[in-house]
């Protein structure tokens, strides 16, 4: 159902729009020179754009992309620019053939769905919680999740391993995770 709606959401060029204008405040809201995201999949909002203007707004700033080296292993993210080759990696996924690698400041985060405490629902496949639990920095990334408010949850199921995100991006706005 959440994927369904994502679909019908990612359709509407007003909420893709809207969307992308919030990713830049939050990017400015944080202040950060490197971030990673994803390549978009079925569904999910396309960040290209407004990472590339975010890009091109400073030669200081750099973005980077995933890249699965192994099944069950954290994902490591490569350097990536808007006219960048790419390779098809696991999953049949575009990966950067840049072998450069980012340790990004502010990472972007699908979203199947989120609810109103910071947490998300992803596809199940445990890479991002993989990846945050082993993340070079022991203060990590600021996590920010990517949604549409039709993947908007009361409350998600919780697993130990869930870590809430620091703020969740819609066509609607800003969501700061709830103090504790």
């Amino acid at each position: 159902m959440l994927l369904e709606a994502r679909l019908q959401a990612a359709s509407e060029p007003a909420r893709n729009a809207a969307l992308g204008r919030h990713l830049l405040d939050a990017l400015k809201r944080y202040g950060v020179n490197s971030v990673g995201f994803y390549w978009p999949l079925a569904g999910e909002f396309d960040a290209r754009a407004a990472i590339s203007v975010w890009l091109a707004a400073a030669a200081s700033r750099e973005a980077s992309l995933p890249v699965v080296k192994e099944r069950g292993a954290p994902l490591e993210f490569h350097a990536w620019t808007p006219d960048m080759p790419m390779k098809i990696g696991h999953h049949k996924i575009p990966e950067p053939v840049s072998a450069r690698v980012v340790i990004p400041e502010l990472l972007f985060v699908p979203c199947v769905g989120f609810d109103a405490e910071g947490y998300r629902l992803g596809y199940g496949g445990g890479y991002y919680d993989r990846t945050l639990a082993a993340w070079p920095d022991s203060s990590g990334p600021v996590t920010v999740g990517i949604a549409y408010e039709a993947c908007r949850t009361p409350a998600l199921q919780r697993e130990a391993h869930d870590i809430a995100l620091d703020l969740i991006v819609t066509e609607a706005g800003l969501y700061p995770r709830p103090a504790d």
